[in-house]
């Protein structure tokens, strides 16, 4: 597709070489304006000799801000014909200013004087019919490279008339609309940022040609002179900004080769700085038009290049882009070789560059539903491999189905297992909390209530010395007030005795010393439990007295206990135990009240409800039995009694984590727990723990 493009762009110049018109005017001179000359009366001083003579009707005057000066001497055939137009096609003429021989000014046109009813830059001498000079002065300003392209027109077919160029530039907008507004409606639905890239970009070429046919100066700035002088320009710099950023984009430039895609971006900070000459004067004069012109004609063969890049790299929708690119750079190149008069003005070559842009919008466009077709295309092949794969996993499935069977029981057995770890675990992280709490509880309570405890028992043994001597000092005053007082004062001495019940008195003092004395004991040995109970939150392994725990947790406990049931302790020697003292406490709290609630719901029906308590020392062992006379358990309860939550009280009276966790307190010591029952024959917990958790013994 490439290649037939490049040769229909050397068939189109090979046909157009030797048509151009040769000079049409008796002369043509000009100047530029200086100090001897800026105005018309100036210029019409001037003599023919002393101007810059011109071959041709296309005048390349160079780079410049300044204005410049031209005579045009038409013939006298030329002046004789009925529709003579003068016309100056090059539409970034900012100022034209018509003049007769004699100075006065016929007509203003250009980018800063169009109006609605003037687009082109034609003056029709028909407009001044009685005068018979030949010789007319124009003057013409614009910024950049001034070229001014003046050629006479007798035919109406040799220009296009305000209907039809309306026409001309109408279907170009309507394509360009409609173009922007599809793939509005598609970015509005797709949410893809192309398509806001696409739509950008068209609208910014819409307007530059728009500023270029001198419909968007007339419609929407007709009285800004600066929007009029550089609105080309600006829109100029913004398409190519808008246009690279697309490109690179879509293009994937920055997947495929990151160099690629920094020349890009390097050439969008470089038309970023050109708009900002434009709408800020830098005072950098004609360089940012020459700026423009350079990166004008490196732009669109950067973007022919990685079009190409891309298409190699196997991205198909670069190809429209490709087809796009050259045939708008087909387009420019006639379009300057027009406007440089090496091909011959015409429709062609006039419209060449506005129908060029038409047909890179509608290819991008195009390049964009290539893109939609390739992801529904990359979708529908992914989903049919999809099914091939689904349909060899489920062979593979059906394979290995007999395979899978045989290894379910090993793996069942495996998380039955996990599972009653994860069971152990999960009652642990239930009740660390609330037994640390718990242990800092008590031994908050055991410290705070020890304090007034140890000063009421203190005091008792000094209050009963104290009591003694005052009772031998009222013994004293009774024995010599029956020998000294008199028979009045005995009479009152004994009539205040009666009164007040002395012998009453002391018998009841001795009652409350001694109440007082048990009272204190009791407190200091239930303290005492608390303090060893209250050690449930410690970490570290320690040597204890197991029968210190055993005492400290009945002591706790006999407040809840009917008096009905009698402990027996049945203890021997035992050596200390290494462990968790808080834990193994636990474990005993845990039994004994079981056993408690084992009883307590069947003390109406047992004659002696006794929990027995037996301690022995086996070696490196040590041996805790716990037994009560209850109404035992049955085998089926009996399998379940170690599982989290399983329990057989009433709703509200237990968790069922309680044996639970001494089964895990009781592992974590490298230790064993039995249960011997009976439904019927009661229930015996026995414990066995070693003496030493650690490897070394003797520390």
């Amino acid at each position: 597709m490439i290649k037939y493009i490049y040769i229909f762009l050397a068939l189109v110049l090979l046909s157009s070489c030797g048509e151009k018109s040769k000079n049409q005017f008796e002369f043509i001179g000009w100047t530029a304006e200086s100090q001897e000359i800026h105005d018309i009366e100036d210029f019409i001083a001037i003599p023919n000799s002393n101007l810059q003579n011109s071959d041709g009707e296309f005048l390349s005057l160079g780079y410049s801000d300044s204005s410049f000066w031209i005579r045009i001497v038409l013939t006298e055939a030329q002046k004789n014909s009925d529709n003579l137009i003068l016309s100056l096609s090059n539409p970034m003429l900012n100022e034209i200013e018509v003049y007769n021989a004699d100075g006065v000014l016929l007509k203003k046109m250009g980018r800063v004087n169009v109006v609605d009813e003037d687009f082109n830059s034609l003056f029709n001498f028909a407009d001044i019919s009685g005068d018979n000079s030949l010789t007319y002065n124009l003057m013409v300003r614009s910024f950049g490279n001034v070229n001014v392209p003046i050629s006479l027109l007798s035919d109406k077919k040799e220009y296009l008339t305000l209907d039809e160029r309306n026409l001309v530039f109408g279907i170009y907008f309507g394509i360009v609309l409609a173009m922007f507004f599809y793939n509005l409606f598609l970015w509005v639905s797709t949410k893809d940022s192309l398509y806001g890239l696409y739509i950008t970009y068209i609208f910014f070429v819409g307007v530059t040609q728009g500023i270029l046919g001198g419909y968007v100066d007339a419609l929407l700035w007709p009285n800004s002179v600066f929007l009029k002088e550089y609105g080309f320009y600006v829109s100029t710099a913004l398409v190519n900004i808008v246009g690279i950023f697309y490109s690179l984009s879509f293009l994937k430039i920055k997947v495929f080769n990151k160099n690629f895609y920094k020349i890009g971006v390097s050439i969008i900070v470089v038309y970023v700085f050109i708009l900002l000459t434009f709408l800020f004067d830098f005072g950098i004069g004609q360089l940012k038009f020459r700026f423009l012109q350079v990166f004008l004609g490196i732009v669109p063969f950067y973007l022919l290049f990685i079009s190409s890049y891309s298409l190699s790299r196997g991205y198909r929708p670069a190809k429209f882009f490709l087809i796009s690119w050259s045939l708008l750079i087909c387009s420019m190149i006639i379009f300057l070789l027009g406007d440089l008069n090496i091909l011959p003005n015409s429709f062609f070559t006039s419209y060449v560059f506005t129908f060029g842009s038409v047909f890179e919008a509608l290819l991008l466009s195009f390049a964009l539903a290539d893109k939609i077709n390739i992801l529904k295309k990359e979708k529908e092949k992914e989903q049919a491999e999809r099914l091939i794969v689904l349909a060899e996993n489920e062979q593979l499935v059906r394979e290995q189905n007999s395979m899978l069977e045989e290894k379910v029981k090993i793996r069942t057995d495996e998380l039955e297992q996990a599972l009653r770890n994860l069971q152990n675990t999960q009652s642990q992280l239930v009740n660390q909390e609330k037994m640390a709490s718990l242990g800092q509880l008590t031994a908050g309570i055991a410290h705070e209530i020890n304090n007034p405890i140890n000063f009421v028992s203190s005091n008792i043994m000094p209050l009963k010395r104290d009591i003694k001597d005052i009772m031998e000092v009222i013994e004293f005053y009774r024995t010599t007030g029956a020998k000294e007082f008199t028979p009045e004062s005995q009479k009152e001495a004994k009539q205040l005795e009666e009164d007040l019940e002395l012998e009453y008195v002391l018998d009841e003092v001795d009652q409350l010393l001694k109440g007082m004395d048990d009272g204190a004991k009791r407190t200091v040995e239930i303290v005492k439990g608390l303090r060893l109970f209250s050690r449930v939150d410690e970490q570290d392994m320690k040597k204890v007295d197991v029968h210190d725990g055993i005492n400290s947790t009945i002591i706790l406990l006999n407040s809840t206990m009917p008096t009905k049931i009698r402990i027996v302790r049945d203890f021997g020697e035992l050596p200390l135990v290494e462990c968790l003292a808080g834990k193994i406490n636990q474990v005993f709290m845990n039994i004994i009240n079981n056993a408690v609630h084992a009883l307590a719901d069947h003390v109406d029906t047992i004659a002696d409800p006794i929990i027995e308590l037996r301690t022995r020392s086996l070696g490196d062992f040590v041996s805790i039995e716990i037994s009560d006379n209850g109404p035992g358990m049955p085998d089926h309860v009996k399998q379940r009694i170690f599982e989290p939550f399983f329990t057989t009280k009433a709703v509200g009276k237990g968790t069922g984590l309680g044996l639970s966790i001494v089964y895990s307190i009781i592992e974590n010591h490298k230790g064993t727990l039995e249960v011997i029952t009976e439904e019927g024959q009661g229930t015996t917990f026995k414990i066995t723990l070693p003496i030493y958790q650690s490897s070394q013994r003797y520390e």
